[in-house]
């Protein structure tokens, strides 16, 4: 059981200003409660111990509205890259810096994704250096991420059905080590990589799922 999880918490959220102009979009409220905490519960839930929340944009407001996580029996510490580094290091380089904190497989999820009744309970292969749960393309991402083959691999820029990254996964170590801490990097290429030497995996989730990126999308929610 993967007992540790990094959430992407440190991203400005400019579509959804003036919302995210005094409340980072993790922060956010869905349904009664802050965006992120339907993952720590999900986390939780899981059997998940250890949370890693990285921070730039307002990141002082993440420690005082969650603490050190024990009322959700977790344990969370924060990846501040705004005080470290001056802003956001983007996906990869966010994980690298937060690669201490984490065990040797580790789940990422975004922290303004709403997905509810996802389980965190699955596993990584052997073979594998990440595993994405993909979904299917919504109509502001028509052309999706990535394709899959018969044996669950990821395949990227070949013909074929393709689907959209659904912001959570289960990633290994050994993809962010060469990775220089404090470095501003996307995770696209990093996965490329591992796409072409045939070590990332995925499978379709098929349950709810919204990416909160507007202010649209977010008042959806509330419903």
């Amino acid at each position: 059981m993967t007992r540790s999880a990094l959430i992407l918490a440190a991203g400005r959220g400019e579509r959804l200003r003036p919302h995210t102009d005094h409340t980072p979009k993790p922060l956010l409220k869905v349904r009664g409660k802050p965006l992120i905490e339907w993952h720590l519960e999900a986390l939780a839930d899981a059997g998940v111990s250890e949370v890693v929340v990285n921070t730039a944009w307002l990141e002082e407001q993440f420690p005082a509205a969650l603490g050190d996580g024990a009322r959700w029996n977790l344990r969370i510490r924060y990846s501040m890259e705004g005080r470290d580094h001056g802003g956001a290091l983007e996906t990869a380089g966010g994980i690298a810096k937060a690669l201490p904190l984490l065990d040797e497989v580790f789940w990422v999820v975004s922290g303004d994704v709403f997905l509810p009744g996802f389980a965190f309970g699955a596993t990584l292969a052997p073979a594998r250096n990440a595993h994405l749960w993909m979904v299917a393309n919504a109509p502001h991402h028509p052309q999706g991420d990535f394709g899959l083959d018969a044996q669950g691999r990821l395949l990227s820029g070949q013909p074929g059905p393709r689907w959209t990254w659904a912001s959570v996964g289960l990633f290994r170590r050994a993809m962010f080590a060469g990775i220089t801490p404090g470095t501003r990097l996307a995770l696209r290429p990093v996965l490329e990589a591992e796409i072409a030497e045939g070590r990332a995996g995925g499978e379709v989730w098929e349950g709810s799922w919204t990416d909160v990126g507007t202010a649209e999308r977010w008042a959806s929610l509330q419903d």
